[in-house]
């Protein structure tokens, strides 16, 4: 799997595309793959505050539950209802269609301290 280079990337196993000012975050490939076979995902609604590295939400594996952390800061906008009744989408596009939240950031956000691609892959890579 190749990690878009548009994205980044958290040691937490989440990504954030940010576009316009909206952040899109969702759960690494490698995430997906540590986690199994995911059969339950609980997000934020819409109008929710995420902070900087705190859990907004979790997923449900045959093997464990697993916290999501924000990469990012603001508003929540969207969450990606199609993962309540088909959440094995995750580990079928975990970097595509099976998005998590979408957030309007927070003024002065910055994404410097995110891994880019590269940087990720080298991260996981010395994780095993």
């Amino acid at each position: 799997m190749s990690y878009p280079e548009t994205y980044r990337y958290t040691k937490e196993h989440e990504w954030v595309h940010l576009e316009n000012g909206i952040a899109t975050v969702g759960i690494t490939d490698h995430a997906q793959s540590e986690l199994g076979d995911i059969v339950y995902v609980d997000l934020p609604k819409p109008g929710a505050t995420v902070q900087t590295g705190q859990s907004f939400g979790s997923v449900e594996s045959v093997k464990a539950v697993s916290d999501i952390y924000a990469p990012v800061a603001g508003e929540v906008i969207a969450a990606n209802d199609d993962l309540a009744t088909a959440p094995e989408k995750l580990n079928e596009d975990p970097h595509g269609a099976a998005w998590l939240i979408r957030v309007k950031v927070a003024d002065g956000t910055d994404l410097g301290n995110l891994m880019n691609a590269a940087d990720y892959e080298s991260y996981i890579g010395a994780e095993h």
